[in-house]
């Protein structure tokens, strides 16, 4: 229990302890005064009260940022202060770290790095301080040495960690690096399944901790008025070690716990309860009684569900699909049991990422910015430039139907692989590019064996290749039996691809309203069970209308191309709910609250 008892020392000293709670914000007084004029106020300046003396941090786009204090800096008798605009936020502005496994743009397998870089940018938008913790798994640049080190011990095992920071749009990213994490970059959750278990102990711990060590970005973030945000099974032991903190009466920090892919929950036999490193009686929490598997099993999903204040998936409504055995994956009667604190809100998309105006990753190679007035000149060279880089016949009339994601049986791989004969007698290409089981992997290099002059199955994952095969395919294929948050929808959509959808009880009937002929509307086409001959169907039907009505092809582009599928009304939501796990009620004053 060395490692957990042994918090870092400014949370056990009173007087930092003490100081850093009491930090805020200096807040303009109604008189406007002559004072120092502090570079980069625009890039990031931030203040604090530290012994008694104002401090303040600024960071500019050319420089990793500057840590002083304000009395040290002589007055410009020119430069007047003006107040700056009240938060959205208001009084419920507050303290967020959120922890995640992957962070876009140093790590991403999906939509979980999307989320984790895009989510945190439009909370600080709306007044929060905000910092991202996440494993360094490779040498990425633009990151400043924290100079932080902090000793964990992990299996009867001291390891060493250090700590590397980015402040990019209002927030502060934290990589946690150590030699656990080094050289995994390219398959972050392989490996065996207690080498990966010993990895996410020794990040929740690192994360746990970070507040209390350094002050990142010019800020201690201290305890008070801080919510955690935990993603999946990698990090939800937070909510339990701040469960235990909070008993010990060293912490009062609370959480919330997001559900991205609820079928990974970190299960295994109890003996794995010794690797988590807390005391015998906080066993029972991991405790659970398996309907898939049958008999008690260790279930770190399980744990964090009991222990985290508020939950969330990314749905509106009510989510009630997670109490669904398929939808719940052997969790359903768990969720129904903390189904008062659950929450359902539906994920945006990272708009300076995802936008065929402005996408970086289509300024060369024949690819071609493009914008609801000129998609009809930019899309089309985008697909060619498609079909040249991978060796495909340059064919404008033939429908390009492409698939990104992670290779499981979750996504539906085995579907597409199933339907692909048929596919491939339809006179259409195929671009496949993915990245995950070993044997999807070998499937994909036999189809593209097979059927050379029409498929490609590119294993691993690019970002600038997925940008290019979004925005030159004129379809888009998501059958994944399970997918709770839609994102790579909208995503298609933005670039004027058709999504041809699995529609299970997740988040693609919340992207994805089905074609209807007699009034012309619609974004894509949806097959409502998980089978390769309702796959075949849906897309046979999306061809017919892409070879023979070219202008209900065009609507749908456009319409799609038109939504607004932007964070800032999801971070609205995720504050209510951040509001709730700290036990109060939100408020709607708009109003320039302390910290």
């Amino acid at each position: 229990m060395a490692s957990l008892l042994s918090f870092p020392t400014s949370f056990l000293s009173p007087r930092m302890n003490e100081e850093r709670r009491s930090a805020r914000l200096i807040l303009p007084n109604n008189r406007k005064k002559k004072t120092s004029a502090l570079p980069g106020r625009e890039n990031g300046e931030r203040k604090g009260l530290e012994g008694g003396r104002t401090w303040a941090f600024s960071m500019s786009k050319a420089s990793a940022g500057a840590y002083f204090y304000e009395d040290d800096v002589e007055a410009d008798p020119n430069v007047e202060d003006s107040e700056p605009p009240d938060p959205l936020a208001g009084e419920n502005a507050m303290n967020v770290v959120l922890v995640s496994a992957e962070c876009a743009p140093w790590s991403n397998t999906g939509e979980l790095g999307d989320f984790a870089a895009s989510l945190p940018k439009a909370l600080a938008g709306r007044g929060h301080r905000v910092m991202v913790v996440s494993p360094q798994y490779g040498d990425y640049a633009g990151l400043e040495h924290s100079a932080v080190r902090n000793m964990l011990k992990v299996d009867g095992e001291d390891i060493k960690v250090t700590y590397f920071q980015a402040y990019i749009d209002g927030v502060c990213f934290v990589l946690v690096d150590c030699p656990l994490f080094r050289h995994i970059e390219s398959d972050i959750y392989g490996g065996q399944r207690r080498h990966l278990l010993k990895r996410m102990v020794l990040f929740c711990k690192a994360a746990v901790q970070v507040t209390g060590l350094s002050p990142f970005a010019g800020f201690f973030y201290g305890d008070a008025n801080l919510v955690y945000i935990a993603n999946d099974w990698h990090t939800a032991l937070l909510p339990v070690y701040l469960k235990y903190y909070r008993d010990k009466g060293i912490m009062s920090s609370k959480s919330v716990l997001v559900i991205h892919n609820i079928a990974k929950q970190g299960r295994g036999q109890m003996e794995d309860f010794r690797y988590v490193d807390l005391p015998a009686e906080y066993s029972n929490l991991f405790t659970f009684n398996d309907p898939t598997d049958g008999g008690v099993h260790f279930n770190i999903f399980a744990a964090g569900l009991k222990t985290a204040e508020q939950v969330v998936t990314g749905r509106h409504g009510e989510s009630w699909e997670l109490e669904t055995p398929d939808g719940g994956q052997g969790l359903h009667t768990m969720i129904k049991e903390v189904e008062w604190k659950l929450s359902g809100i539906a994920n945006g998309i990272d708009i300076q990422e995802w936008d065929p105006r402005r996408d970086l990753h289509l300024n060369s190679h024949g690819y071609s910015n493009y914008s609801l007035e000129t998609f009809r000149i930019g899309k089309p060279q985008c697909k060619a430039a498609l079909q040249r880089e991978l060796g495909l016949p340059e064919r404008a009339g033939v429908p390009l139907i492409g698939f990104v994601g992670k290779l499981d049986c979750k996504k539906g791989v085995d579907l597409i692989a199933e339907a692909l004969p048929w596919m491939a007698e339809q006179d259409v290409q195929v671009v496949l590019l993915g990245t995950g089981r070993q044997d999807l992997e070998q499937l994909f290099r036999e189809l593209e064996r097979e059927y050379g002059d029409k498929v490609r199955g590119i294993v691993g994952f690019s970002v600038e290749t997925a940008h290019r095969v979004t925005a030159g395919a004129d379809i888009l294929l998501f059958p994944s039996r399970f997918d709770p948050s839609g994102l790579n929808q909208l995503c298609a959509m933005m670039y004027g691809t058709i999504p041809v959808v699995h529609a299970g009880d997740d988040g693609s009937r919340d992207t994805v309203r089905t074609f209807f002929p007699f009034n012309d509307s619609g974004l894509g086409w949806m097959f409502d069970s998980a089978e390769s001959s309702k796959l075949e169907r849906a897309l046979g039907n999306c061809l017919w209308a892409y070879r023979m009505f070219r202008e209900s092809w065009e609507g749908f582009q456009m319409r799609g191309m038109s939504q607004d599928p932007s964070w800032d009304h999801a971070a609205e939501l995720y504050e209510e709910v951040l509001v709730a796990a700290c036990g109060r009620q939100a408020s709607s004053s708009i109003e320039y609250g302390d910290w």
